[in-house]
């Protein structure tokens, strides 16, 4: 198996790949520098990764960011002006998330399927955070249900041309995110996530045929659940989306690959 690392730490990623390489005995790792926010930074690196590898089978977008001001800390009081606000949270997590998926399912939609029968497989990270509230954590919680939600829908379409699309929402873990006295606590009540109950979700979905599915990767030694979709309210509420999702709705068309 060949990788290809995309990160905004690139002397990190050309650390790893080198690890990687030096392992193995040879060349099997690639790294470049990306910004995930940015379409035409992440369109070079994955034009980088085709050059090099030719066929891509796994795409894994997997950049998060932590919560951060996101209204300007400065009233305008004074001088009655409005500032923008910053959606850098947003952009990382959940548009970085759509424009590797969009990349890579045109990518895949390029190839023939595999001898396992698949033309390639998306597998992201959102969060726990995809599934409920924190209050202060607006822009992150919106970010994470963002992923959570294109996933459920479009991954649910994809399995018609052999493409498989699911996240991994896992709970708090010993990372970048969290970090201080808040991952301490967790840890002192294990309610950390274990490394082999992410590595077990990762490789559940690359190993079979779901697709359109949120994994909760849960608090200790719980492992992970594949998350059902919230219960309608009503059976009118049902049959609302079950006309929706019927084949004839003109939405339909709006996904079809056009074909030269």
């Amino acid at each position: 198996m060949k990788i290809f690392i995309a990160d905004w730490n690139s002397t990190a990623a050309d650390q790893v790949a080198a690890e990687l390489n030096s392992k193995v005995g040879n060349q099997v790792a690639w790294a470049v520098h990306v910004d995930v926010s940015d379409w035409e930074s992440q369109r070079r690196a994955f034009e980088s990764a085709v050059k090099q590898l030719g066929r891509i089978d796994y795409v894994f977008p997997i950049a998060q960011i932590s919560e951060q001001h996101w209204l300007p800390e400065d009233l305008g009081t004074r001088s009655g002006k409005f500032e923008k606000p910053n959606l850098e949270v947003f952009e990382v997590n959940a548009n970085g998330a759509l424009y590797s998926a969009a990349l890579a399912i045109s990518q895949f939609r390029r190839q023939e399927p595999n001898m396992k029968g698949f033309r390639g497989k998306v597998c992201s990270a959102a969060s726990a955070c995809g599934f409920y509230c924190i209050p202060t954590l607006p822009v992150y919680t919106a970010s994470e249900h963002a992923v959570v939600g294109f996933t459920r829908a479009f991954g649910r379409y994809l399995p018609r041309e052999q493409i498989t699309l699911n996240t991994i929402c896992p709970s708090i873990g010993a990372t970048g995110i969290s970090t201080g006295s808040f991952c301490e606590k967790a840890e002192a009540r294990d309610h950390l996530i274990t490394l082999e109950a992410l590595t077990s979700a990762f490789e559940h979905v690359i190993t079979s045929d779901i697709s359109g599915e949120a994994i909760e990767v849960l608090p200790g030694d719980e492992g992970f659940l594949v998350r059902k979709d919230p219960d309608f309210t009503n059976e009118k509420c049902k049959q609302s989306i079950e006309l929706a999702r019927a084949p004839d709705h003109r939405a339909w068309k709006l996904h079809e690959p056009i074909l030269e």
